[in-house]
C-alpha cells in the first residue's frame, strides 16, 4: 500500500468515531482491518483484500485479542481469509 494512500468514503460510517480525515490506512491498519470485519460488508471486505492482502490481514486476525472481532465475524473471517482454525479458539 502507498504511504499517501486514502480510504474509500464508504469507511466513514464504519470509523465514525475517528477524524476520518487524518486516517492513515498504514498506520492505522489494525483499526481499518477490525473495524471493516466486525461492521463492513463485502465491499469493505473487498478493499481490505485489495490493499493489504491475504496474508496482511491474516496476520492481524491471529494478534486480534477475542473480544475484538464478533462470533459471526471470527467465523467469516476464517473462510474468508483462509484460516484453519476459528480466529481465536475456545
Amino acid at each position: 500500500m502507498k504511504r499517501d494512500a486514502k480510504l474509500p468514503e464508504f469507511f466513514k460510517p464504519l470509523l465514525w468515531s475517528y477524524d476520518f480525515s487524518r486516517i492513515d490506512p498504514v498506520r492505522e491498519r489494525r483499526v481499518i482491518i477490525v473495524n471493516a470485519i466486525n461492521y463492513g460488508d463485502l465491499s469493505h471486505w473487498r478493499w481490505l483484500l485489495e490493499s493489504y492482502g491475504q496474508d496482511a490481514i491474516r496476520k492481524e486476525l491471529v494478534r486480534l485479542r477475542p473480544a475484538e472481532l464478533r462470533p459471526q465475524a471470527q467465523r467469516l473471517a476464517a473462510l474468508m481469509f483462509d484460516l484453519l482454525v476459528s480466529v481465536h479458539a475456545s
